[in-house]
């Protein structure tokens, strides 16, 4: 099995600067793309940013360009995310993920496994 761990999430007044990580651990597995994605309460799971293993190509939601870095470490398995300029509407549960495969990115069905989650909150 592979376990993912999300950290660094919390609660910040508007305009703040949080870092999320995530390891992956466990099992040898084929790492297509790690992702990140977030779920506000009442609301679908939505695409946030992710990263291309091998080409370190990235891709991101519209409405965090320009405020959200994704980057990786390579020999730990690690994805962090950058968050600056945080408004309330990034308030959500953030959850990484791993597609094993070929996958459309921003899409969730195309992830393999999921973290716990970890609580951002922005107050305004």
């Amino acid at each position: 099995q592979v376990h993912l761990v999300e950290s660094g999430g919390g609660l910040v007044q508007t305009g703040a600067s949080l870092r999320l990580s995530c390891s992956a651990t466990g099992r040898p597995f084929r790492n297509y793309a790690m992702g990140w994605f977030r779920q506000a309460p009442g609301k679908e799971r939505d695409f946030v940013a992710a990263i291309i293993w091998s080409s370190a190509q990235i891709d991101y939601a519209e409405s965090v360009k320009g405020r959200f870095t994704i980057s990786k470490d390579n020999t730990e398995n690690t994805i962090l995310l950058a968050m600056n300029n945080l408004k309330p509407e990034d308030t959500a549960v953030y959850y990484c993920a791993v597609a094993q495969g070929f996958a459309t990115v921003s899409d969730p069905r195309g992830y393999d496994y999921w973290g716990q989650g970890t609580q951002v909150t922005v107050s305004s």
